[in-house]
């Protein structure tokens, strides 16, 4: 009972802190990245990812989870660029669709524009970004990433104690975060442990090296002494051997196996 009663609490408290952290004003970025990455959702994403782009704050820009009967001249509409930068700088992603999804699209992005372990601006809403973060720091563990929260004017997550459908909306998120920190911090690295662990015991050590039997020699005795050397494979060699009870000399076939 008290061990359900702590966990209770620190759910509550957790989502609290989690409620409390989200961003309430636009985000002021003035760093210049390597690359620009928006996750689908809305137009204002969209929007001011392509504004990031046009400022010079980003030399490419990725949209990724755009919806496959989306044209790219639908999109280059919305975006604050000129055709010509758009042509040049701006690659849509359709292979997404969630925020795992998100991650993995970037991560082979990023790979194939040179830049996964550059820096990268982030950009999706307010109470997006901490579960893009966590999936996107998994994916992409030596890229630098910058937060860009937009903040719509269709939510305001400071009024979640006042508007129950904000307050679901957070809690939903809270929930899918926890899920991402439990998956990407504790269960991949355990997994990936022991898969390493399996694969390091599957290789043959030097214990493991298949060991030559003794002689036998026609009187049916073993061979006094081991055979050091090991010929060539399927090779046969005759040597002379000596019985440790009979004393006399043997000639005796020795098979070295591969």
């Amino acid at each position: 009972m008290l061990l359900c009663c702590f966990l209770a609490s620190a759910f509550v408290a957790g989502f609290i802190g989690f409620a409390l952290s989200l961003e309430r004003t636009e985000s002021r970025l003035t760093v210049q990245a390597d690359g620009v990455v928006v996750l689908t959702g809305g137009s204002d994403r969209v929007q001011e990812a392509g504004g990031l782009l046009a400022r010079g704050q980003a030399r490419r820009l990725l949209i990724t989870g755009v919806n496959r009967a989306t044209r790219g001249r639908e999109i280059a509409k919305l975006l604050p660029v000129s055709r010509e930068l758009f042509d040049c700088c701006v690659d849509l992603g359709y292979r997404a669709r969630d925020t795992v999804g998100n991650a993995l699209e970037t991560r082979d992005w990023a790979r194939a524009r040179g830049i996964a372990r550059g820096s990268l601006i982030v950009v999706t809403s307010n109470y997006h970004m901490p579960r893009a973060l966590a999936e996107l720091a998994a994916a992409l563990p030596e890229a630098e990433l910058y937060p860009f929260s937009v903040v719509s004017d269709h939510l305001r997550v400071e009024d979640w104690l006042d508007d129950a459908a904000v307050a679901r909306l957070i809690a939903a998120e809270y929930v899918k975060y926890l899920f991402v920190l439990l998956r990407t911090r504790l269960l991949e690295p355990v997994t990936s442990a022991a898969a390493l662990g399996a694969a390091a015991r599957a290789e043959p050590g030097p214990r493991d090296a298949p060991k030559i039997p003794r002689a036998r020699l026609p009187c049916g005795e073993k061979c006094a002494r081991s055979v050091s050397s090991r010929p060539n494979p399927l090779e046969i060699v005759r040597r002379p051997t000596q019985c440790s009870s009979c004393a006399r000399c043997c000639s005796t076939s020795l098979f070295t196996p591969i």
